[in-house]
């Protein structure tokens, strides 16, 4: 490494992240050993199963032999064993990668081995005490995140000032069976006509608005980001069709049309609150079911919602891989276009570093937050923002070398899109802080000068 490469990984080390997205559950959960069900259970395999399970179900690991690593009944050599055929062959992907830094820096175990595992299991139970979600972000110099919760439209924490919340609005634009059903739960609310419906929207803004940070819809998992002005009264009759008295089912047009609106109303009322909208896009999670041709279109689809909202401030996440280029364009194009690497450095560490260099050079550097871990377990966050720093410091790096950017220029960069960008963004209440970690790296600028 070139003298002002290591400088440039000095300064990237000591700024902290400002993490922009997660899906953790509550620290509490995590403590009563009560998890998510399914495939999970409360041991070490928790910590490493979240995107790693997939890829050891692409690189064959047969389905029985995957839900047995992940259950409760086997013990840790014996996970092991089923596991060891499969993990050499994904060890190299970001996934496995983010696992081993976690065990690394966590664990202070080098790799999963047989020698390791056991080990590995005794410290878990060590770490998971209360406070760790705090330790474990201490420790990756993590200043706080944005959770969106896959429990709750909005989740009332027990940690509001580090584990700031989005309010979904999936389940009010996709308008599904089981979202009703989640709305019930939450609220007893039970709609009946699209006025209903619209209340109840109004209802979750009206009351989690306020503390909420943006609101995040990752409805592309089940169709396209095309979403068309379609009118309120054509929606109300399809309402009542869809969930109403009448309750047929629709086809796919209508049922598209019914949730343009809503996805638009939805849109509506988080700018009258303030509030970014998160969109997910690109490659979508699990594994055997992805439509290319849809995530190929979402660059494209957005360009109308980009149009029609001038005043909303649009976040899409995740780089659109594999289709990152048309999302550089979208953001240097669109002045209400943010992207968000979240997910990203994993997914591809070295097309992330590709994406990163050319975004500086195309885009405003006010236009990017880099980091979020895309997580529901707190201890692969650690891991992944290892893998992000080194991209970023690499991606860096070659820029000053190329002569792209000045070394002197690095700081400020740093500073902006580690952190400076996210709590200038966010209706965080934390702005007041960013002067502190900007002074350290202003400090290290000048020491690394002199």
């Amino acid at each position: 490494m070139t003298s002002s490469g290591q400088q440039i990984s000095e300064w990237v080390e000591q700024t902290p992240f400002i993490d922009t997205h997660e899906h953790l559950i509550e620290e509490s959960q995590r403590l009563s050993g009560v998890l998510d069900g399914g495939l999970s259970c409360d041991d070490w395999t928790y910590a490493v199963r979240e995107y790693v399970a997939r890829d050891l179900a692409v690189a064959g690991m047969p389905k029985n032999d995957l839900q047995s690593f992940l259950g409760p009944d086997l013990s840790s050599e014996a996970k092991y064993r089923l596991v060891a055929p499969y993990w050499d062959r994904i060890r190299h992907t970001g996934y496995a990668q983010a696992a081993r830094y976690t065990l690394r820096g966590l664990y202070g175990e080098d790799d999963l081995t047989a020698e390791s595992v056991q080990r590995i299991a005794e410290k878990y139970r060590e770490t998971v005490q209360p406070g760790f979600y705090a330790a474990v972000l201490h420790r990756a110099n993590i200043e706080n995140c944005q959770v969106n919760s896959l429990q709750r439209i909005f989740m009332e924490t027990e940690q509001p000032a580090l584990l700031a919340q989005d309010l979904s609005i999936l389940e009010f634009s996709r308008c599904s069976a089981a979202d009703l059903t989640r709305v019930h739960t939450e609220t007893g609310k039970q709609p009946t006509t699209l006025d209903d419906w619209l209340d109840i929207i109004d209802f979750y803004f009206a009351t989690y608005g306020p503390r909420a940070v943006a609101v995040k819809c990752q409805i592309a998992y089940s169709r396209s980001l095309d979403f068309a002005p379609v009118a309120k009264a054509h929606a109300a009759r399809l309402f009542l069709h869809h969930i109403g008295k009448m309750r047929h089912d629709l086809g796919s047009e209508d049922l598209k049309s019914l949730q343009d609106f809503l996805f638009r109303y939805c849109v509506g009322r988080a700018t009258e609150y303030g509030l970014p909208v998160k969109l997910h896009t690109g490659v979508v999670g699990g594994h055997g079911m992805m439509q290319l041709a849809r995530t190929r279109n979402n660059a494209a689809d957005l360009c109308r919602l980009l149009l029609d909202f001038p005043e909303t401030r649009f976040v899409l996440m995740h780089i659109g891989y594999p289709y990152e280029q048309e999302f550089i364009a979208l953001a240097k194009h669109y002045p209400n276009a943010w992207i968000d690497m979240c997910w990203a450095w994993i997914l591809n560490p070295a097309a992330s570093v590709r994406f990163f260099k050319e975004f500086l050079l195309a885009a405003s550097a006010n236009k990017i937050f880099t980091f979020g871990g895309d997580y529901v377990a707190i201890e692969p966050v650690y891991g992944h923002a290892c893998i992000a720093r080194r991209g970023i410091a690499q991606a860096l790096s070659e820029l000053v070398a190329e002569g792209w950017i000045a070394l002197e220029e690095a700081p400020g960069l740093i500073e902006r899109i580690m952190r400076g960008n996210a709590l200038r963004f966010f209706p965080t209440g934390q702005a007041e802080h960013g002067s502190r970690s900007a002074d350290r790296v202003a400090v290290a600028a000048r020491a690394g000068a002199s």
